[in-house]
C-alpha cells in the first residue's frame, strides 16, 4: 500500500533524456501495463486484483498527461523504442506486458522489434494491424465523451464504467482530448495501423501471447483478433460475447481469471 492508504503511488523515472511519470502498485514480479489512446483511466478493480500477486507498472505515455513528449517520438514504433529503452535501463527484461488498444499496438511493436524483452504478451483489443474485415472506427470524427460511450456495449449497466466516468467534468474530458490529439500525431497516417506490423510479428512466433477482445467491439472489429493470431503464430485468442471494447471492466471477473491463468 502507498503511504496515504492508496494501493498505488506515482514515481518519476528517467528514460534517456525524458522524465517518465509512472503509476506503480502491488507486489511480486513486475507487470508492465500500456494504456489506451484516451490516456490513463485510473486505478481500477482489475488492477487491484492483479496487484495482489504482481507489481503493476503503468507509465503515462509521453504526450499523454504528466509525461512531456520528446520531439523525436513521432510514431507508435518510436514510442515502442522509447519503452524498450525503459525496459533496458530499468533492467526489467524479460517481463510480462498488457497493452490496451493503442497501448496494445505499442506492445506489439516492441515484440516485433525484440520479442526477447518479454516473457508473456497480452493484447486487449489492439489497433496496429488493419482488420481484414470491418474498419477501425475513426475516433477523431467524434468527441471524447462519444468515444467513451462507444467503448462499452451497455454503459448504463456497466457499474465500474459509471463509477469511473459518471462524475467526470470538463477538465477530465479536456485531458482525454489532449491524449487523443497526441494519438493523432502518432497514428494519423496510415490511420491507427502499421502496414508492416503483421509481417514483422513473425519474429515473435515463440512468444506466449494472449489476445483478448469483446465480440461487440464498436471501435476495433473483433475480426482483427484473428489477424493478430495469424501474425503471432501460436497465440491464444479469447473473445467475450456481450462485450464491447473494454473487457477489463465489462467482463472484469472473467478477464482477471484469464490474465492470472495466462501469467502463471
Amino acid at each position: 500500500m502507498a503511504d496515504d492508504g492508496r494501493e498505488w503511488r506515482q514515481e518519476t523515472v528517467r528514460v534517456g533524456e525524458t522524465d517518465l511519470m509512472l503509476v506503480k502498485g502491488g507486489k511480486g514480479k513486475p507487470l508492465l501495463i500500456l494504456h489506451e489512446e484516451l490516456g490513463y483511466p485510473g486505478w481500477m478493480k482489475w488492477n487491484s486484483s492483479l496487484a495482489r500477486e504482481r507489481t503493476l507498472m503503468i507509465p503515462m505515455h509521453p504526450g499523454f498527461g504528466a509525461t512531456a513528449p520528446p520531439e523525436w517520438i513521432r510514431s507508435a514504433r518510436d514510442l515502442a523504442g522509447f519503452y524498450s529503452l525503459f525496459v533496458r535501463e530499468q533492467k526489467l527484461a524479460p517481463l510480462d506486458v498488457i497493452g490496451f488498444c493503442f497501448g496494445g499496438w505499442v506492445a506489439a511493436e516492441m515484440a516485433a522489434a525484440n520479442p526477447d524483452q518479454f516473457r508473456r504478451l497480452i493484447l486487449v483489443a489492439p489497433v496496429g494491424i488493419k482488420p481484414s474485415a470491418g474498419e477501425i472506427t475513426d475516433i477523431f470524427q467524434m468527441m471524447a465523451p462519444d468515444e467513451l460511450q462507444a467503448s462499452v456495449l451497455d454503459p448504463e449497466n456497466t457499474p465500474e464504467f459509471n463509477e469511473l466516468y459518471g462524475g467526470m467534468g470538463p477538465e477530465a474530458f479536456q485531458q482525454m482530448e489532449e491524449a487523443r490529439a497526441q494519438t493523432a500525431r502518432l497514428a494519423w497516417q496510415p490511420f491507427m495501423h502499421n502496414p508492416s506490423l503483421g509481417h514483422l510479428l513473425a519474429v515473435a512466433a515463440d512468444l506466449p501471447t494472449l489476445i483478448v477482445w469483446g465480440a461487440q467491439d464498436a471501435l476495433v472489429p473483433a475480426a482483427a483478433a484473428q489477424d493478430y493470431k495469424r501474425a503471432i503464430r501460436g497465440s491464444k485468442v479469447v473473445v467475450y460475447e456481450g462485450c464491447g471494447h473494454r473487457p477489463e471492466i465489462e467482463k472484469s471477473a472473467e478477464f482477471v481469471r484469464e490474465i492470472q491463468s495466462f501469467l502463471k
